[in-house]
């Protein structure tokens, strides 16, 4: 066979006529590989060697409901959307030690203990280890199938012949596929892996769950196109210092995304959060400057949280500016805003924003908590208590709905809040369990809670 000229990025795919480190459409590095492409034999072409015709359908077809089961793990089948949908393909990714090995043997314990039949390969450690996690975890009377191996052949004829209903891949960087000629981890041997898994689950209706490393900038490591394989990505996240961890859906070809389930590492595994708005606000009791409760939404989820900042006369040229666990691009708009339209400076101002238990928050409607945690801070005026804040900040400096804004409030109203500061248009609960103030624009908001601007 005569060696191909054309060469792939497995990021964009777009084609090349050489080989490059970089690729000119997208900007990866170390994505571009040879792509032998479709052959159709000398002097044929695709239309004169015909396959199989293709059975086509109507969109008004009624289908059934994919099967689920459900793993009894709440917090677990609420990010997958209701349980797990049989011939589906799963990948979860997470930083090194977060509890993704952890996490799955539980998970694989809990179906196993609903009946059905469960295979765990590991390509990581050594089938000893894996029975001392278990052990650790009281998981050993559970009837999960033990496998360590990594060549994907084997795991293969191995699966062909036990017919789970569910297999683990932990992970999917270091299987080994003999028809591909890389090292494992490779771009190549990535892809290619996972396409076979995909393929055979679909084919044999078996559910797959791959572990994927993630990089140093928190993506699952490998080409992308295996995000697009897969049905369902999800990513546990959480701080090394922090007890909690939180599984977050990014995509979900059976449900929501962006569904969270939130558990607390244990002595004994991996523990259900079932109220995660406590969890993640601190002591209320005395409120203080820089601090402010923002009702917002995960998935489908209402979650309260604590926006804190702090703003401190800078000793540098350049003030700085620290965010934890939200978009330091949001915050340089804010302040923007704060300074064009309200006419409050910050500069040479040192600023730190930080989220209360390590929560990522990527909502909208978070702008008015930020802005009042700012205020809060920089006038040394703490929010009055019992109070929860969310609206949507335009750069005109008008404050816009936020959605679902019923279930926020009725959240904040379950935890003891009694007062909201919402943007004009919210919905309000019937009930009165909660009185909300709406504003119109942001410089109404500062001037009715932190008084007029100095000056």
């Amino acid at each position: 066979m005569g060696k191909s000229d054309t060469f792939a990025c497995s990021a964009c795919g777009a084609r090349n006529s050489k080989w490059a480190g970089r690729c000119d459409a997208c900007g990866a590095w170390n994505t571009i590989s040879e792509d032998a492409g479709l052959s159709a034999g000398p002097g044929k072409s695709l239309g004169a060697a015909r396959g199989r015709s293709v059975t086509l359908s109507d969109l008004s077809d009624a289908d059934d409901p994919a099967p689920r089961t459900e793993s009894r793990v709440a917090e677990l089948d609420r990010v997958l959307g209701g349980g797990l949908v049989a011939a589906s393909a799963v990948l979860i990714g997470g930083d090194p030690g977060i509890g993704k090995s952890t996490l799955l043997l539980q998970a694989t314990a809990a179906f196993a203990k609903l009946g059905m039949s469960t295979v765990y390969i590991s390509g990581e450690e050594a089938a000893a280890q894996v029975r001392m996690r278990a052990r650790r975890l009281g998981l050993e009377d559970a009837a999960v199938r033990l496998g360590a191996e990594t060549n994907l052949r084997d795991i293969l004829t191995t699966l062909e012949a036990e017919r789970p209903d569910l297999v683990v891949i932990d992970s999917i960087q270091t299987m080994w596929l003999d028809t591909v000629d890389s090292a494992p981890g490779s771009v190549s041997q990535v892809r290619a892996a996972c396409h076979e898994l995909v393929t055979f689950a679909k084919r044999r209706g078996i559910a797959v769950v791959l572990v994927g490393h993630v990089t140093k900038e928190g993506q699952i490591a490998g080409p992308r196109v295996v995000e697009h394989m897969v049905d369902t990505v999800l990513y546990f996240e959480g701080e090394r210092g922090q007890g909690h961890r939180i599984l977050r859906a990014v995509k979900n070809r059976f449900g929501p995304a962006d569904e969270i389930g939130v558990f607390e590492m244990t002595g004994r595994g991996l523990a259900q959060v079932r109220n995660p708005s406590a969890l993640f606000l601190t002591d209320r009791d005395a409120p203080v400057p820089g601090a402010a409760v923002f009702a917002g939404i995960e998935g489908t989820r209402p979650v309260l949280c604590e926006f804190q900042a702090l703003v401190a006369p800078s000793p540098l040229g350049q003030a700085r500016r620290q965010v934890l666990g939200w978009d330091a691009g949001r915050l340089a708009m804010i302040l923007a805003v704060l300074d064009a339209r309200c006419g409050i400076s910050f500069a040479g101002m040192d600023v730190y924003l930080n989220i209360a238990g390590g929560l990522r928050v990527s909502d909208p409607s978070a702008d008015l908590a930020v802005a009042a945690a700012l205020m809060s801070a920089l006038r040394d005026a703490p929010l009055p208590a019992g109070t929860a804040v969310f609206g949507e900040l335009s750069l005109s400096g008008a404050l816009r709905p936020a959605g679902l804004s019923e279930n926020r409030l009725k959240e904040a109203g379950k935890l003891g809040f009694s007062k909201a500061l919402v943007s004009a248009g919210t919905l309000v609960p019937a009930d009165g369990a909660i009185e909300a103030k709406q504003y119109s624009d942001l410089t109404a908001f500062v001037d009715d809670v932190f008084g007029a601007a100095e000056g």
